[in-house]
């Protein structure tokens, strides 16, 4: 059951930053309320990537590839020891 929820939790996270990345690529209004709730959700998770990565002279954000990567090693990490600790 923990397993699941947690397998869940980190399927969301992959989706809010699938919209993220595709909202970056088509106009917006920044101040849609849902708009507004994906940025919250999204940032915490971008933004130290953001810091450790150079800016991009093409104006490209690398930072949800580099998200992308450690999100599935922390799952893989995290979904691991719960298999090895529920059995």
């Amino acid at each position: 059951m923990l397993y699941n929820i947690v397998s869940y939790v980190f399927q969301a996270l992959y989706y809010l930053l699938i919209a993220r990345v595709i909202l970056s690529w088509i106009p917006h209004n920044p101040s849609h309320p849902i708009v507004q709730l994906l940025y919250t959700l999204t940032d915490p998770i971008l933004e130290p990537f953001r810091k450790l990565l150079p800016s991009s002279s093409m104006g490209i954000d690398f930072s949800p590839i580099i998200a992308f990567i450690v999100l599935g090693l922390v799952q893989n990490l995290i979904l691991g020891l719960l298999a090895r600790l529920l059995g």
